[in-house]
């Protein structure tokens, strides 16, 4: 038996890729389909950024002591107002080292620019992606520093293929669920952990069409739209208008492989002493809820 516990987003929900009964499948269910005996918990939800991750879904995830777990996140944390990637790395950190000491595989993702998926333009689309630069220089720090599988989907050339992704261009569709299944399937496979068959490639369901896509955007892409417009698009207007008077600097990162800072310790209610306990940092405030 394959215990399969994934950490994350609306991605890793698997929005874009609906199931046969309602509800939706995403890449971790066909992941899962491709692993010995699977028995996967999805923990993912909608809107959740870094710290969501580390608060709401990690002690769950180290209470069911899994064989393989995957955290993917990040995005959520770029399109936000408040945005601060050390504190993005931070909790990102503290997630991965405790199901990394747990004894759980991890998987983790370099993830693609949402820029680009939006096809924003250039004025915009400069201060979304120095954001996304810098999460990512946090995860692959990270993963380095833990060995996680890690999968480059920044650079992947079939990422940005329009064919892989919905309407909103922030989620992956069926194919591109698939792409990202079939892409953490080989980093087990080559790793040498126990995998069955790989992942198709090809979409087996109908693919939406156009009044679908149509009905999603006048209902739930723009309820999205309306809340990112009054925080995100008008400081990406600000930073825009900045960046034409003053020259633009990376975002800060932290250092290179370096242990997290870990100034006490916070056991998960109900857990074995073995089964990993997550570092907590006092120096990070709480969580805000989740905004979905």
């Amino acid at each position: 038996m394959t215990r399969i516990v994934t950490l994350g987003d609306s991605i890793t929900l698997g929005m874009g890729d609906p199931a046969a009964g309602g509800g939706w499948r995403g890449w971790a269910s066909l992941l899962a389909a491709g692993l010995p005996k699977p028995e996967l918990h999805n923990l993912a939800t909608k809107g959740a950024q870094a710290k969501h991750v580390e608060r709401d879904q990690l002690p769950t995830a180290l209470l069911l002591r899994p064989h393989v777990a995957s955290v993917v996140v990040g995005i959520n944390d770029t399109l936000r107002a408040g945005f601060d990637p050390v504190r993005t790395g931070q909790a990102t950190a503290r997630t991965v080292a405790a199901l990394t000491a747990s004894g759980a595989t991890v998987l983790t993702m370099r993830l693609p620019d949402p820029a680009q998926m939006f096809g924003l333009p250039p004025g915009l689309a400069r201060p979304l992606s120095r954001r996304m630069r810098a999460v990512n220089a946090e995860l692959d720090r990270i993963a380095a520093h833990y060995g996680t599988l890690h999968w480059d989907a920044s650079t992947d050339p079939e990422t940005y293929d329009k064919r892989n992704w919905s309407v909103d261009r922030l989620h992956p569709n069926e194919r591109g669920h698939r792409l990202m299944a079939c892409r953490f399937w080989e980093r087990l496979d080559a790793a040498g952990a126990p995998v069955t068959e790989r992942p198709g490639a090809e979409p087996t369901s109908p693919p939406p069409t156009r009044r679908d896509d149509v009905l999603w955007m006048a209902t739930k892409g723009t309820k999205w739209f309306l809340r990112r417009s009054i925080d995100l698009i008008p400081y990406m207007l600000f930073m825009a208008a900045r960046e034409a008077l003053i020259p633009p600097q990376e975002w800060p990162v932290t250092a290179a492989a370096r242990p997290v800072p870990v100034t006490g310790e916070a056991s998960v209610p109900g857990a074995s002493p073995d089964a990993g306990e997550a570092p907590v940092s006092r120096e990070v405030p709480a969580a805000e809820p989740v905004a979905e």
